[in-house]
């Protein structure tokens, strides 16, 4: 290697020390400077990531039901205070009804959608918010939000008792109240109808 090639090299690697050395040294001020200020490190640069209070947050995952289905939900919960079961009963109540029908008052059931029988073979005669069948009560009586959900109550404090019912997981309870045929049906439904008894706890979200 020539001595002009060997001297050009030796000035680059100078050249590069001193840079590293004054972002060391700038480093070595800023750093604390902006720790003893109580500055986030992590926003110097970047801007603030938006945030939604709890409650916004609550009314944004729920936004989506409508009137009717508030009202429907509002009416479960309300009959599960009157019966005098919790606040995690009254979220499995609004649970079942979303995994039976969508928090939708329906005439009709498994039968006419899907053909479904009973166990030994008859049509099965569900109807309303937890397509209950006729032994659950008459069909004015299952097609009463309020009353529907009071039939479920009383056979889920039946079929459930406490305590084992605080200790079973929201579905299983929700499977033994209903007698239905997957015990983790109502699963995929409990965090929202965790969010719609919030939401209903706040006043609402219209």
């Amino acid at each position: 290697m020539s001595a002009r090639a060997v001297a050009a090299r030796r000035r680059a690697r100078q050249a590069r020390r001193r840079r590293w050395g004054i972002a060391a040294a700038v480093a070595g001020v800023l750093v604390p400077a902006l720790a003893l200020a109580g500055v986030a490190l992590t926003y110097v640069t970047a801007e603030p990531p938006a945030s939604l209070t709890p409650a916004e947050a609550t009314c944004q995952a729920v936004a989506s039901y409508s009137d009717e289905q508030w009202a429907h939900a509002g009416a479960i919960v309300l009959a599960g205070r009157a019966a005098g079961v919790s606040e995690r009963d009254q979220t499995i109540g609004v649970m079942t009804a979303l995994g039976e029908s969508s928090l939708r008052n329906i005439d009709y059931g498994d039968w006419e959608t899907s053909g479904v029988t009973n166990p030994d073979g008859t049509r099965t005669t569900s109807i309303g918010l937890f397509q209950q069948q006729d032994s659950w009560g008459t069909r004015d009586e299952r097609l009463d939000p309020y009353t529907a959900a009071v039939l479920f109550y009383r056979a889920m404090v039946v079929r459930v008792p406490e305590p084992e019912r605080s200790a079973l997981e929201p579905t299983l309870v929700a499977h033994r109240t209903q007698v239905n045929r997957d015990p983790q049906h109502y699963a995929r439904y409990w965090q929202r109808a965790q969010e719609i008894v919030a939401a209903l706890a706040q006043g609402g979200c219209r």
